[in-house]
């Protein structure tokens, strides 16, 4: 079984920028797609991006052309670089292992084709 951990959270004004990192240990890292979601007060889990084995990425409307997201294999973590931050970006960020196919997680990604979970790390966006 994978075990994650996220880190790099914080507080930024907006504008600014944020690396998000999340170590994998327990499998091969190689082997696997990763997502990253995030999480806002009062609402329902989101799909922010995700990476497949290769390095091809796939990344939600809200975000793209500003986050992007990359892996170390050799260093068994998952990046997201954040930028242009906005306040509607303050959320727990969570990365999380894919167990469907990359086919199916490119094309509607959901909250149950990823297991297991890290426990999350903040980011609040100031105004």
């Amino acid at each position: 079984q994978v075990q994650l951990v996220e880190s790099g959270g914080g507080l930024v004004q907006a504008g600014g920028s944020l690396r998000l990192s999340c170590a994998a240990s327990g499998r091969t890292f190689s082997d696997l797609v990763m997502g990253w979601f995030r999480q806002a007060p009062g609402k329902e889990r989101e799909f922010v991006g995700g990476i497949k084995r290769s390095g091809g990425t796939r990344y939600a409307d809200s975000v793209k052309g500003r986050f992007t997201i990359s892996r170390d294999n050799a260093k068994n973590t998952v990046y997201l670089q954040m930028n242009s931050l906005k306040p509607e970006d303050t959320a727990v960020y969570y990365c999380a292992a894919g167990r469907v196919p990359w086919a199916v997680i490119s094309s509607n990604p959901r909250d149950s084709d990823f297991e297991p979970w890290g426990q999350g790390t903040q980011v609040t966006v100031s105004s």
